[in-house]
């Protein structure tokens, strides 16, 4: 099982500095932060772990001539899309048929060879790695990997340096990769993780009840996101150290979360940043608590959150 520790976060940090965007906060309510890492490039906090996993093989000289491959739903695709392109390396993105038409889109901006495959990130996946045993293309993950997760945990270090007396993090789970980066960074720091899914993507949730990673069924407003059938066996070993709580949301929550988010921050996000928001009537933050939601992505189509006339 890969392992991951505070010194993998601080080396990506290292690694990553200046070619990734310091996280800005927006203090929302008393005692309430927002990590608006959907600022970051390629639309989300997927960046990060990108460009730390890339340039780690670059420093290592094992980037092959045939370039990278990844499966993702979107936003993990993208993230090394754009990386890849700024290392002159070829990238071979699958994604699931249900993709978003907007990510797709910007995936092939970014010069990313794109090919749809099966209904969900399973079976994308499994069209990957088949790619890259024939090809000799180096595999990339959309979560499950140390040098992906260190480069997402660098944000926990960089919201601390902000707010150094915050007390609880909340940032949604899909595969993992985010909350094992953030939350071995916030054990660091004494801060409790808040680890959020829909109620139909629990797959670090079911995990947890388990005590081993499970298949779980996909189906969410937050799929296209947060939509892994199983959560990583790193991530459910840092889920099982320091202070971590599992909260579950009904997609009707992410869903007036993500129009809150616009209504009253005029912030466009996609439903898995939502999902966060949409945790806290269900956490319950105690008084005097000081908590920060990261809003990881935004590759989302925003129409629907205008309405004509307005």
């Amino acid at each position: 099982m890969p392992q991951l520790s505070y010194g993998d976060i601080k080396a990506a940090a290292d690694r990553i500095a200046g070619r990734v965007r310091p996280v800005a906060l927006a203090q929302a309510d008393a005692g309430l932060w927002l990590a608006l890492e959907q600022l970051q490039h390629t639309g989300s906090f997927k960046a990060r772990g990108a460009q730390n996993f890339i340039r780690a093989h670059r420093e290592a000289g094992t980037l092959p001539d045939a370039g990278v491959t990844i499966a993702s739903g979107g936003n993990a695709g993208l993230a090394c899309a754009w990386a890849a392109q700024q290392q002159g390396v070829r990238a071979t993105v699958f994604v699931p048929t249900t993709a978003p038409a907007v990510k797709v889109a910007k995936l092939r901006g970014y010069g990313a060879d794109v090919r749809p495959v099966g209904s969900d990130y399973a079976e994308a996946l499994a069209a990957c790695e088949e790619f890259a045993a024939g090809s000799g293309a180096l595999a990339a993950h959309a979560y499950d990997h140390p040098l992906i997760a260190a480069g997402a945990g660098t944000l926990l270090d960089e919201i601390h340096r902000q707010l150094p007396a915050l007390d609880t993090v909340v940032v949604a789970v899909g595969g993992g990769g985010l909350f094992a980066g953030v939350a071995t960074a916030a054990r660091q720091h004494g801060i409790r993780t808040v680890a959020v899914e829909p109620e139909q993507c629990r797959a670090l949730n079911a995990a947890v009840e388990a005590s081993h990673p499970v298949d779980v069924p996909v189906d969410s407003v937050a799929a296209d996101s947060l939509g892994a059938r199983r959560a990583s066996a790193m991530a459910l070993d840092v889920a099982r150290q320091g202070d971590v709580r599992s909260v579950l949301v009904p997609d009707e929550a992410i869903l007036r979360a993500r129009r809150a988010l616009w209504d009253d921050h005029r912030l466009a996000v996609e439903h898995a940043a939502a999902t966060a928001l949409a945790a806290l009537p269900v956490y319950r933050p105690a008084p005097g608590e000081r908590v920060c939601v990261v809003l990881c992505g935004a590759n989302t189509d925003p129409t629907d959150l205008v309405a004509p006339g307005r």
